[in-house]
């Protein structure tokens, strides 16, 4: 079965690695041609038809930092990075939930390349060695630390992504799936944590599922992964099989954990998240379309 194809994957951004080290080649691209993603802060600016909202980078402010995106169609593409990080849950502001629907696949993937890396340096100003402060450099794929004469200590700074996995847990036809206190009503989702240090991924989907629910499992098998710009995450999408159904709940983790059969996640699937809070009668409101989770739920149901 072919993996799901999921949100924010599939930029139609050419990531052009030769142009970062290349100085010269990168300011060649930064002409009247070059494009600049319209941003209010780190949300998208949309447009009439529902598409990304570019400009030139004559609209960006004299002393911003710019970090090169890539090419699209031979221009280079660029966005300013902001003043101010993210300071919540990105997934809380339902304006992002509503940009996830409204633009294409590609553009929503060019959004969450730009969204994770400018946020990443409004939030890495200063060094973490040394704590002086630092520049962009290659494109805005790094950030070096200032030079010894002027008090920093030249470290090399990379954008980072944090791997997740997150995991379908079967016992015996059901389903296991959780909810945290930040869902709305009746919301279930995959059981998700990130991966610790010298941990694999298997060891990882054995570790979360053990703390949150108390099940142990065995088998453990990658489905497919989502870059999640929220900050900048990698989900890893996994499936594995409980040896047994006994749960017990972290509750500092998660609200509940339930089992559900297939006909259960069919006809939460079906009803979809709103159809589901609106009718008693549906076990569970089901993730969104935007979420690895609603993948991995399809992909579950058409396994067997």
């Amino acid at each position: 079965m072919a993996p799901p194809i999921v949100a924010f994957a599939g930029s139609l951004l050419d990531r052009a690695d030769h142009i970062r080290a290349d100085p010269a080649a990168l300011s060649g691209l930064m002409d009247w041609r070059a494009r600049l993603l319209k941003l209010d802060g780190l949300m998208p600016t949309i447009g009439e038809m529902g598409e990304l909202g570019w400009g030139t980078l004559a609209d960006a402010a004299p002393d911003a930092e710019l970090v090169f995106l890539g090419l699209i169609d031979g221009k280079g593409c660029f966005a300013a990075v902001p003043d101010q990080g993210a300071t919540g849950p990105a997934y809380a502001n339902p304006a992002i939930w509503q940009a996830m629907q409204l633009l294409s696949p590609g553009d929503l993937a060019t959004y969450g390349v730009a969204r994770a890396l400018v946020d990443w340096h409004a939030r890495h100003r200063f060094c973490a060695r040394c704590g002086g402060g630092t520049r962009l450099s290659k494109g805005g794929w790094q950030r070096d630390c200032l030079p010894r004469e002027e008090g920093g200590c030249e470290a090399q700074h990379f954008p980072r992504t944090d791997p997740v996995t997150i995991m379908l847990v079967e016992h015996s036809g059901r389903l296991l799936l959780g909810r945290q206190p930040r869902f709305p009503p009746k919301a279930f989702s995959a059981l998700a944590g990130f991966v610790e240090p010298g941990e694999t991924i298997e060891e990882a989907v054995a570790r979360e599922v053990f703390e949150e629910a108390g099940v142990r499992v065995r088998d453990v098998r990658y489905i497919a992964t989502q870059p999640w710009p929220f900050p900048s995450q990698l989900m890893i999408g996994c499936y594995c099989t409980a040896e047994n159904d006994r749960l017990t709940i972290d509750k500092t983790e998660l609200d509940d954990a339930r089992w559900f059969t297939r006909d259960e996640v069919r006809i939460a699937m079906m009803a979809g998240p709103d159809g589901a809070m609106q009718d008693e009668l549906i076990p569970f409101a089901p993730p969104p379309p935007a979420a690895i989770a609603h993948h991995l739920l399809e992909w579950w149901l058409a396994k067997d």
